[in-house]
């Protein structure tokens, strides 16, 4: 037989063994192409004729799912590993699906119908390899954007907090739930969210940059639109209703009435006084309010919580009178006074005058503090006003009731500086007890322009008492009065004509200062600064220098250093001396005579005619 008969008796066996295999591939294409071994097709283990290889080739494409990329077909889960999930798509072969992509669906089972998407089309051992979560991903985008497009209510589960809200699973795709979005009422505890399923509504989607936001408060917007409605057409002054604290601020608390808001001003939430709201109430507190005003279109509701119970001044007892002592807590402090509460809601006030005898400028904080218990009296009590003044001074004795015998004219004290003015110096003596240095009464020798130069506030300082006025309640006081003058002793010492040796000690406008000691500065006119050789003393230059002139009264002394070695001048001053002298032994008041001769030296040694 030839070679060419051979291969057609091949073929021809072929054909009359394989015609049978089509024949049930056409009685039965299901079953033949589930029980078609395609690795021994593709080994060349079993030959096919060209002829019913095409015609198997219809019968799959007919029967099997053309597994195009991005195409999202329905696969059925027929075998779970403890790595994967082996997916029946009716294809060539089963697809393969880590069962890290299920891990939102703890309870996957055999049987479940899941979406899947061709990943890879076959893996190095011909199953083709399949993905569950792009498949959701591609159907979610389309579920997303149709509920954005209809307004449909979805589900999501909420996976953690995020900065501004939190990160929600909504069809397999993470959207964006701002915090304002979560609930109507502030949310003070975003955690109490994750892990939870709620349900949302797509507000917003981002199609370039694939961001989706979410929100959970549009869903009960709507019912509260309506309670809101019914719950203002309502209202009415003076109704009292049920509400929860909302939020609080300094200035008062805001209330869900179910839908309406109200707020309850600071001033309204207790008959005391407080500090801050959170004294009284605390958040989601439920509480009855009552309505005391609000607006033409009830948008801003005033409410009251205090008012619900009766005014402390009308329970206020009618034994309280004037001159009653009573015990209360500070609650305010001003400048001019401390308000006290004498009972809840009932404050007095307490003026600073009243704090002390004292008449001295002082303030309430130098005596109260808030929270402070104290005792007082009550002064003036006026029930229709709610009014009612107290005094602190009241429970100690006037200080002034013996005045004339703790402080009688004459007697010395040592007393704490107060307080200034431009005119003297107060000193108290004891509380209640001031009294009043004039500048002039602070130093015998020194020139004050202002007691400041002389003291500060909080020295001690001693003070003779020189003048009492019980009925206008003044003290004169003086302090230098409590040393001698040592003008007294100067007088003799610096008498004109004496001559004493010292130093130029600044050189001034039209002479000199020389400090004799440290109460005696003398002037020195120009003129008199002349020495015996025609030339003029200078600062630091020391020289005898004799007395022209001694005022004790004006405190004023003049000196000459010309007068020492000119007779002329010193016979004038010796005329001078002598005619003093005189007058005195005379115990006559002409001293007129004596000023006149040192004017007229003065005069002509100025060089006036």
């Amino acid at each position: 037989m030839s070679e060419k008969e051979t291969n057609q008796a091949e073929v021809e066996a072929t054909e009359a063994v394989q015609a049978p295999v089509i024949s049930e591939a056409q009685s039965n294409p299901e079953k033949f192409l589930k029980e078609f071994d395609w690795h021994n097709y593709e080994e060349g283990i079993e030959q096919v004729a060209d002829t019913k290889l095409e015609e198997f080739e219809k019968l799959v494409s007919e029967n099997f799912v053309d597994t195009l990329d991005d195409e999202v077909v329905e696969g059925t889960v027929i075998t779970i590993t403890d790595r994967d999930a082996i997916i029946d798509i009716n294809a060539k072969s089963e697809g393969v699906i880590s069962l890290n992509e299920f891990r939102y669906n703890p309870n996957l089972a055999v049987g479940d119908k899941v979406e899947v998407l061709i990943d890879v089309r076959e893996d190095a051992t011909g199953q083709l390899v399949l993905s569950h979560r792009k498949a959701r991903v591609i159907k979610a985008w389309d579920r997303v954007n149709n509920a954005h497009d209809t307004g449909e209510i979805v589900n999501g589960f909420v996976k953690c907090r995020t900065k501004g809200g939190m990160i929600v699973d909504v069809f397999g795709i993470e959207a964006f739930l701002p915090g304002s979005q979560i609930d109507v009422k502030p949310i003070r505890d975003y955690d109490q969210y994750v892990n939870k399923t709620m349900e949302f509504k797509v507000v917003k989607i981002n199609h370039e940059f694939k961001n989706i936001v979410v929100s959970h408060k549009a869903l009960i917007e709507a019912d509260i639109e309506e309670q809101k409605k019914e719950i203002i057409g309502q209202l009415e002054k003076g109704q009292v209703l049920e509400g929860i604290v909302k939020n609080i601020t300094s200035y008062g608390v805001f209330i869900d009435l179910g839908g309406v808001d109200g707020l309850v001003h600071i001033t309204d939430l207790s008959w005391s006084r407080i500090n801050h709201p959170n004294e009284i109430v605390e958040l989601d507190q439920k509480l009855n309010v009552v309505i005391l005003d609000f607006d033409e279109n009830k948008s801003r509701i005033q409410l009251g919580l205090k008012q619900l119970s009766k005014h402390p001044w009308e329970a206020l007892g009618e034994t309280v009178k004037v001159g009653d002592k009573v015990k209360g807590k500070v609650v305010v402090i001003a400048d001019y006074g401390a308000f006290v509460e004498v009972e809840e809601g009932v404050e007095g006030l307490v003026h600073v005058s009243e704090m002390s005898w004292s008449t001295h400028l002082r303030s309430a904080q130098d005596f109260v503090s808030v929270g402070d218990e104290i005792d007082a009296v009550i002064l003036t009590l006026d029930r229709e006003d709610r009014k009612m003044s107290l005094g602190i001074k009241q429970l100690t004795p006037d200080p002034w009731t013996d005045i004339t015998t703790k402080y009688p004219v004459g007697s010395k004290h040592t007393g704490i500086v107060r307080n200034f003015t431009n005119f003297g110096v107060f000193v108290e003596l004891e509380e209640g007890i001031d009294g009043l240095i004039y500048i002039s009464d602070l130093s015998w020798t020194k020139k004050i322009k202002h007691p400041s130069e002389f003291c500060n506030v909080g020295d001690n300082l001693d003070v003779v008492v020189l003048e009492l006025d019980v009925d206008g309640r003044k003290l004169s006081l003086g302090h230098k009065q409590t040393t001698e003058n040592p003008w007294d002793k100067y007088e003799t010492e610096f008498a004109l004509g004496t001559t004493h040796t010292a130093a130029i000690t600044e050189m001034v406008d039209k002479g000199a200062t020389i400090d004799f000691n440290e109460d005696i500065v003398a002037f020195v006119p120009a003129r008199h600064l002349e020495k015996e050789d025609g030339s003029k003393l200078g600062k630091g230059e020391e020289a005898e220098f004799k007395i022209i002139e001694f005022n004790k009264e004006f405190k004023r002394v003049v000196a000459s250093h010309t007068a020492v070695f000119r007779e002329e001048e010193a016979k004038i001053v010796k005329q001078a001396v002598r005619k003093q002298e005189a007058q005195a032994a005379e115990a006559k008041p002409t001293l007129g005579d004596a000023n006149d001769a040192l004017q007229a030296l003065k005069d002509k040694m100025d060089g006036k005619k």
